[in-house]
């Protein structure tokens, strides 16, 4: 019996070893013209193993990649892609910069970001002060909605000034609206409060008035 630990270690094991030993027999054909046959075959095998792939992006050109890291990046064949280096492939990734919507800016939404940016590109005039009222506008609302509590206007042209970087000019907002969706919904909760408690009232009216007739 051979055990998978007197085998030889698979590179990529998601394709499993039947493909790794495709590629191995496609290493010692014998001219370029038979490898880049059989890896081009392989390659399409590949893609109906995993189909999942195909949802991808570029997924042709991973695919190809993925042969050649198969190889241990040494299949000489031709490929519709230029293969990448050893060095490349184990190059980590850039850092990613965190975003800049963090503590009390989350709640936002990077749409608000983009909106601000436009706003900051825009010349004077009015459509610029009506675009950086509606900025400040769904600020408030969004704010509202998600810490389910009303917030002064000058904590949003604060909030606005900052996500900003003190580009845009906010002299010209005196009053933002009130977040209708949040009114709305603190009001549907009272209301449904006082249907209970009215309901409740009823209740003991009922009760009472029978009590008293059997009092009677």
């Amino acid at each position: 019996m051979e055990y998978n630990t007197d085998r030889t270690q698979l590179l990529m094991p998601e394709y499993g070893r039947i493909i790794q030993q495709l590629v191995e027999r496609c290493k010692e054909l014998p001219t370029k013209e038979q490898r880049s046959e059989m890896a081009l075959a392989i390659v399409d095998f590949m893609g109906q193993r995993n189909p999942q792939l195909r949802d991808e992006e570029n997924y042709k050109h991973k695919l190809w990649d993925h042969i050649f890291i198969l190889s241990n990046y040494e299949l000489d064949a031709d490929s519709p892609y230029p293969f990448p280096s050893r060095e490349e492939l184990m190059e980590r990734p850039k850092k990613m910069d965190y975003p800049k919507l963090q503590g009390d800016y989350k709640f936002y939404g990077k749409s608000i970001l983009q909106l601000i940016d436009h706003a900051i590109a825009l010349e004077p005039g009015e459509e610029k002060e009506a675009l950086i009222q509606v900025i400040a506008n769904n600020m408030k609302k969004s704010y509202n909605v998600y810490n389910k509590e009303h917030v002064q206007d000058d904590v949003i042209i604060r909030h606005l000034k900052e996500l900003a970087d003190n580009r845009l000019d906010l002299t010209g907002l005196e009053s933002l609206e009130r977040s209708k969706i949040y009114h709305s919904s603190h009001n549907n909760r009272n209301g449904n409060g006082n249907n209970r408690n009215g309901n409740g009232n009823n209740q003991n009216r009922r009760r009472n008035n029978n009590h008293n007739k059997n009092r009677n």
